[in-house]
Parts: structure tokens; C-alpha cells; sequence
């Protein structure tokens, strides 16, 4: 990749070298400070920071041990789901937002003193201060994030159980092609992997065209600075890759020339290459990676919120269907609800906007007669992908496992109204 010219870099000052051990003679750029509070900020005025009714009591749920099924839950309660039931439109409150944690709390990072390493396979290995990514171009864009987890189970019953580890916000921050072109990546700096601040270090690998096309460096989520279990001050957002490319607590940024089997990857992850199947281009995207198998796009999905698990229709009569629709690879196009089990279809109505890789909201007019009935819904995305069966994904995925849950999802409404899981 060619170097840029020396005025693309004008914001870069040389200053110390960075001594972490990881990016030894990178050059640290020097910024100016993040400032104080401003006067009469403090959290104890009534205010300083908005506070919702008292009679609003939605909640995100600790994930946990269950009996004896692991429900992908951290043992400790540091997991929580995002109440998608609860929610309205498509952008999740930022307190909202479901936590993927793998045994960390969040680090407590001082902003002024965080560090952005870049480096590896690179003509100009460099050090970014927060102020300093803070005064480069920025952007803001919507996009859904979900963990590889999120799939629904026989014995789960709500639509949160099954379903809530996935949340949509407004990210705002600089492109990562912005710091790349800066650095300058080398002949044969194909991959970037990408580590985070907290105890176990978790990192990612990603291809360079990727990195290169719609990855944003976060700092903030909604309109403030993301929240502390969300990657405070710095997260990585990889729109369409499942949630643990999005690294959270961003710290190291390595240009490398392969995919780095991490921990995480090796123990959660991935799978052989051997035991993947064919099958249709509407499952989730995989890369072959040596021996192992790196899964990254999410595939086209949708799920009924209303009426969904655990919740009781009143009485036959007229209801409006609810959902949600969503894929990796680019925008929702068309959904379809079908309230016979699957014997017909019909075309929702998709609130508008629209967007690339965000969730969409969808609404359909029902007139229930009291009997038994199976709800479902599936999604077509701007790619021509259709959201699987579950049985066609159970086919193509094998016994090896699922990385990622995108099959159609079942209600079952029962002659009393009761809303029951039935995959």
C-alpha cells in the first residue's frame, strides 16, 4: 500500500517512544488535554444527567446458571440480555445494551492516559491519545451488533432468553482505513488483529479488506461516550461481524500477515475446516483459515417480539405483529410473517429508515380466531439471502454446532392465548 503524502499526516507530531513492548519504537503523537468537568456538572444535581419515570422499570437480565444448563452465560453475573420485548423503535438505550463480559468487569480507564496502538506490518508505527482520534474525521453510523450466542434453545422460553444478546446503536468515530492509510500497511499485511485492555486480553482477527471498507474506532455510542461495559473509551465496531470482532476497551491495533488463532478463537470460536458442510449462501460467511474455520458475516434473521414467549393474548380479535429483522451483509429488503406455521406468507410493512446492517422494525395486521396457530417470520436481505429454517440450519451446520443462531423462530399460541417457544 503507498504511503500517503506528508500532508494527510500534518495532526502527527513525533514525540516519545512508546516503551509497552508491543510496538517498540512506534512514535507517540502528542495531543492536547480532555479538560475538566464542566461548572456545575456534578452526577448529585438533579440536572446534571437525565433520569427516566419511576414507573419505567425495563431492565437488562443477568445471565447466569440456570439448573444445569449453561445458557452461554457468565457463571458470575457479569453477562446481561438486552430486554428486547421492552423496547421500542430500533436504537437500544446504551444502559440497555447486552453484555458479552467472559469473566472481566470493565477495566476503569482513565481516558487521558489511554493509548491507541498502531503497528505491526506498517511503514510508520504510531501512538493515538483519545484527544488525538477525537480531532481526526469522524463518522456516525447505525449498526446492530450480536453475539455468537445468540440462538434460540428447546428449553428457553422468552424471547430475551433466546434472543437478547443483540443491540442497535449510533457509533461515532474515525474509520479504521483513516489510521491504516496513515501508518501506511505494507506488501503482505493481509490481516489486522485487534486487542483489548481488560484482564484476558481478547482479540480478533479480521481480513484488511474489511478493516479497510466500513470498521469503525468508536468513542461514542448514542450521542455520549460509550458506557463502561460496552468498551469505554474505545471499541472497535465491525459492522455485520459477529460481536467478538467488535473489541471493546481498544488498545492495540496489529497489521499482521495471517489470521492469529487467539485463546477465544481457538476455544469458542472456530472449528475445523474439515467438518464444514456446504450449503446455501444465506447461512452465516465463514473464511478458511489453515486448519481452522473463522466465521464473520451474520446472516440474514428476524424474530416476532409481540407476541413472543411467555406472553398471553387477552382474547381472539385483532392484534398488530411486531418484530425485528436484521442482517450482516447489508440491508433488510423484504419480511415475511407467516400465522400458520409456515403453510403461507405475507409481506410486513418495514418502518422506515431502512438501514445497512441495523436492526428494522416490522408490522403486520392479525385477526386471531382462537384457535391453535404457529407464528413465524423470515427475512430477505439486499443480497438475495433468506433467512434458513431451522431445520435447514441444523443441516448444514452438523452436529460440529452453530456459530450463529439465524434460524426462522416459532410462537406457538396455544387455544388460551399463552405465547409458547416452539423450536
Amino acid at each position: 500500500m503507498s504511503t500517503k503524502p506528508a500532508s494527510r499526516r500534518r495532526f502527527l507530531q513525533e514525540g516519545a517512544v512508546f516503551a509497552g513492548g508491543l510496538a517498540v519504537g512506534a512514535k507517540v503523537v502528542s495531543g492536547q488535554s480532555l479538560g475538566s468537568p464542566r461548572p456545575g456538572g456534578t452526577a448529585s444535581h438533579p440536572m446534571a444527567y437525565g433520569e427516566r419515570s419511576g414507573f419505567i422499570q425495563t431492565v437488562r437480565t443477568p445471565m447466569t446458571m440456570i439448573g444445569h444448563v449453561d445458557l452461554h452465560g457468565d457463571p458470575n453475573g457479569l453477562d446481561a440480555r438486552t430486554p428486547l420485548v421492552e423496547l421500542t423503535g430500533t436504537i437500544t438505550p446504551s444502559a440497555l445494551h447486552y453484555v458479552s463480559s467472559h469473566g472481566n468487569n470493565p477495566p476503569d480507564i482513565d481516558p487521558r492516559e489511554h493509548r491507541l496502538t498502531v503497528y505491526g506490518m506498517v511503514d510508520r508505527p504510531l501512538v493515538f491519545t483519545l484527544d488525538e482520534l477525537m480531532r481526526l474525521p469522524s463518522v456516525s453510523r447505525t449498526h446492530f451488533i450480536e453475539c455468537i450466542a445468540n440462538a434460540p434453545r428447546p428449553e428457553e422460553k422468552t424471547l430475551e432468553e433466546m434472543h437478547g444478546m443483540i443491540a442497535c446503536s449510533e457509533w461515532t468515530g474515525v474509520p479504521l482505513s483513516v489510521l491504516l492509510d496513515e501508518v501506511g500497511v505494507k506488501s503482505g499485511g493481509d490481516w489486522v488483529l485487534s486487542e483489548g485492555a481488560e484482564a484476558t486480553k481478547l482479540g480478533a482477527s479480521m481480513p484488511m479488506g474489511k478493516a479497510m471498507d466500513d470498521v469503525l474506532v468508536a468513542y461514542g455510542q448514542n450521542g455520549e461516550a460509550i458506557r463502561p461495559h460496552n468498551g469505554f473509551p474505545l471499541r472497535l465496531v465491525v459492522p455485520g461481524f459477529q460481536g467478538k470482532y467488535h473489541v471493546k476497551w481498544l488498545q492495540r491495533i496489529k497489521v499482521v500477515d495471517r489470521p492469529y488463532m487467539t485463546y477465544w478463537e481457538k476455544r469458542s470460536y472456530s472449528k475445523r475446516a474439515a467438518s464444514r458442510r456446504t450449503g446455501p449462501d444465506r447461512m452465516a460467511n465463514s473464511h478458511e483459515a489453515g486448519q481452522g474455520a473463522y466465521f464473520m458475516e451474520q446472516g440474514p434473521k428476524s424474530v416476532i417480539t409481540y407476541p413472543s414467549g411467555e406472553q398471553r393474548l387477552p382474547g381472539r380479535g385483532y392484534y398488530t405483529i411486531i418484530g425485528l429483522a436484521w442482517s450482516g451483509s447489508g440491508s433488510v429488503r423484504r419480511v415475511e410473517v407467516s400465522m400458520d406455521g409456515g403453510r403461507t406468507w405475507n409481506d410486513a410493512k418495514l418502518q422506515e429508515p431502512v438501514k445497512r446492517i441495523a436492526l428494522t422494525r416490522f408490522t403486520i395486521p392479525w385477526t386471531w380466531n382462537g384457535n391453535e396457530t404457529v407464528l413465524q417470520s423470515r427475512c430477505t436481505d439486499d443480497k438475495g439471502q433468506v433467512q434458513p429454517t431451522q431445520a435447514e440450519f441444523a443441516n448444514f451446520w452438523g452436529s460440529s454446532g452453530a456459530p450463529h443462531g439465524n434460524g426462522i423462530q416459532p410462537w406457538k399460541v396455544t387455544n388460551d392465548g399463552t405465547v409458547l417457544n416452539a423450536v
